[in-house]
């Protein structure tokens, strides 16, 4: 009897299971530090405990990308480690901070299968949750995946899951306590609020990074992400070795800092799709579409909510004449951020 784990198939998986995910994460103040060393994320609330504290909250939580990480590398084993590509998120809520010392696991549900045409492959839904150690759900999100099949047999009975167009602004969870009354807009780095961006409003973010081979593999195996195509240069006809979508969601995030420095913490995933693959040598640049501001009942508290595109190319440019994503497009992602009114 074999011992290992070949991970699932796309045969393997049925609407309505359950899976546990294992290995519990305790967070530390180390995750931090080698976020902020992968990636150049200045924003204050989750750099400063007095600045946090200024904003109602207990002390500095870990970035909500630190979150996001965690959670989907648990789920990585069981949902894709046979993956072709990771293709996209939807109807995420970020619903409490996660600070050093928690310990988070992963639950997911599998809401929808559908083969692919090839019959090589199919798509495989999630939802995936994240809870602390005390049973607090701290993310909720719907992803979706290619994965092989382990041979050519019979598809199970389609299912696409029904996932809203986005999360309402009436539904986001503001963290207990925060406010941006007192608000230090020298000490964020910029003075733009809420009221200063307009929707339809394009913000180039200007800066670039150019990935590296090594420092994608790091961030990988720090939220201990398995799946094969990232770290086996065999596992793709190519001989490439496939960037983690999260690695490139978290760089375009941080070069939004720059004209987006008071979009302070991430409170829900509408959607989002990994356009194109990114690959070591890639040189990465962001920009940002202002979608929708909104109002909070947190005092000062405003919504405001972005498409946060990461792109080798142009800032604007998402689609061809032919209705596809551009060819240098890498991510398109569409988030609610807080941000002081």
């Amino acid at each position: 009897m074999t011992k290992t784990n070949a991970g699932r198939f796309f045969e393997d998986y049925a609407v309505g299971d359950v899976i546990t995910h294992a290995v519990p994460r305790t967070i530390s103040g180390g995750e931090r530090a080698m976020y902020h060393a992968l990636y150049p994320a200045r924003s204050a609330i989750y750099s400063s405990d007095e600045f946090a504290r200024a904003c109602g909250l207990p002390a500095s939580p870990v970035d909500d990308l630190i979150t996001f990480h965690t959670v989907f590398g648990k789920t990585v084993p069981d949902v894709s480690l046979n993956a072709v590509a990771n293709l996209g998120y939807a109807d995420g809520q970020w619903l409490a901070p996660v600070y050093p010392g928690d310990t988070l696991i992963s639950v997911s549900e599998v809401v929808g299968v559908k083969q692919n045409s090839n019959g090589k492959s199919g798509v495989v839904w999630v939802r995936t949750t994240g809870r602390n150690q005390r049973g607090d759900y701290v993310l909720s999100y719907v992803r979706w995946v290619m994965v092989r099949k382990r041979g050519q047999g019979p598809a199970p009975e389609t299912v696409i899951p029904d996932l809203p167009a986005a999360v309402a602004a009436s539904d986001l969870m503001v963290p207990e306590g925060l406010s941006f009354e007192g608000y230090d807009f020298a000490l964020a780095g910029e003075r733009h609020r809420l009221i200063n961006y307009g929707v339809g409003e394009i913000i180039d973010h200007v800066d670039g990074v150019t990935i590296e081979e090594a420092e994608h593999m790091l961030a990988t195996r720090l939220w201990q992400n398995t799946a094969k195509v990232h770290f086996d240069a065999t596992n793709r006809d190519d001989g490439k070795r496939l960037i983690y979508g999260g690695h490139v969601i978290s760089l375009a995030r941080a070069l939004s800092f720059n004209g987006l420095a008071n979009a302070q913490m991430i409170v829900a995933l509408n959607g989002g799709a990994h356009a194109n693959p990114c690959f070591a040598a890639d040189t990465i640049r962001a920009w940002s579409e202002v979608l929708d501001v909104a109002e909070t009942n947190a005092p000062g508290v405003g919504a405001i909510r972005l498409r946060l595109v990461a792109t080798k190319g142009t800032a604007g440019v998402l689609r061809g004449e032919d209705g596809r994503y551009h060819p240098d497009v890498l991510l398109d992602l569409d988030y609610w951020a807080l941000m002081p009114t």
